[in-house]
C-alpha cells in the first residue's frame, strides 16, 4: 500500500475482480446462486451452469445482470459424460479466471440397501465432473499463469457421515483432488482450493431441518448455534477468487460454524 492509497481503496483493490470471467456450477440456487452473486458484486462477469439452467430470464441473470455484469447461461447434466466433454470443451476456449465447481448431487440410503447405480451416479456429478472441468480449463490457467479454483467439499471430507457412503466418497476425493491439482500447479499461479461448508439452510438440507429431533440435535453440535445461510460460503469463495489468497494453495477450508471443532 502506498502512502498515496486510503486502506479502502486497498482493501477494495484486495477483493475486486474486476475484467475477471468467472464459471460457477449449480449457479440456480442455494449455495451457487450466493456464489455468483458475491463474485457478480466483486466485479466478474458469470458463466452460469446448471442442468436446469433456462436459456432467457431467470433469478440468477437478472441478479447478475442487476449488478452491471455480463450473465451466460450453459446448460449440462454432469451424470452424462459427454455433456461434461462438451462443455469443458466449451469453456477450455473462453479464457476462464475463475472456476468455481460448486455443481454437486446427493443419494441416500443405508449402506446396505445403496445401490451400484445411485454411488455411480453420485461419484459422476461430485467427482468425475470436477475431475474433468478442472484439468481442461486449469490447463489454459497454467498457459496464462493465474487462475483461482475453488471446490465443494464437505463436512464429509472429514468424516463418514450416516447413510450417504457415495457423497462420502465423492467429497472425501474432492478434498485429495484439490490438493493434487494444487501440487501440480501452484508454481504456475494457480490457486486450487476447496470449502467444505458445514450444514447449510438450502433445500438440500429441507428434510433434515424439518426433522426438529435431528435439527436439534445438529445445532446442539455446532458452536455458532445456527445453520449456516449459503451467503456464508460465498464470502470464504470470494476470499479464495481473490488477490488476498494469492498464497493460499491446496486447503480444504471448513466453514461449519465450528462443528469440526466441537
Amino acid at each position: 500500500m502506498t502512502a498515496a492509497s486510503s486502506p479502502a481503496r486497498y482493501a477494495e483493490s484486495l477483493f475486486s475482480l474486476e475484467g475477471k470471467l468467472a464459471v460457477v456450477t449449480g449457479a440456480n440456487q442455494g449455495i451457487g446462486l450466493a456464489i455468483t452473486q458475491s463474485l457478480a458484486s466483486a466485479g466478474a462477469d458469470i458463466v452460469g451452469v446448471s442442468f436446469d439452467m433456462p436459456d432467457g430470464d431467470s433469478t440468477v441473470r437478472s441478479m447478475v445482470e442487476g449488478l452491471g455484469r455480463k450473465f451466460t447461461p450453459l446448460k449440462a447434466d454432469f451424470s452424462v459424460r459427454e455433456q461434461v466433454t462438451e462443455l469443458a470443451e466449451d469453456l477450455a476456449g473462453r479464457g476462464v479466471d475463475i472456476l468455481i465447481n460448486n455443481g454437486g448431487t446427493i443419494r441416500r440410503a443405508p449402506i446396505a440397501n445403496h445401490t451400484d447405480e445411485d454411488f455411480d451416479y453420485v461419484l459422476d456429478v461430485n467427482l468425475r465432473a470436477t475431475f474433468s472441468l478442472t484439468r481442461e480449463i486449469g490447463r489454459g490457467m497454467v498457459a496464462r499463469g493465474a487462475g483461482k479454483i475453488v471446490n465443494t467439499a464437505s463436512l464429509l471430507s472429514f468424516q463418514g457421515g450416516v447413510n450417504v457412503p457415495g457423497y462420502t466418497a465423492s467429497k472425501s476425493a474432492v478434498a485429495g483432488l484439490t490438493r493434487a491439482f494444487a501440487n501440480e500447479w501452484a508454481v504456475a499461479g494457480v490457486n486450487v482450493n476447496a470449502v467444505a461448508p458445514g450444514y447449510v439452510a438450502t433445500a438440500n438440507t429441507k428434510d433434515l431441518r424439518a426433522d426438529a429431533e435431528r435439527s436439534q440435535a445438529i445445532l446442539d453440535r455446532i458452536p455458532a448455534g445456527r445453520w449456516a445461510q449459503a451467503s456464508d460460503i460465498a464470502g470464504a469463495v470470494l476470499f479464495l477468487c481473490s488477490h488476498a489468497a494469492d498464497y493460499v494453495h491446496g486447503i480444504v477450508l471448513p466453514v461449519d460454524g465450528g462443528w469440526l471443532a466441537r
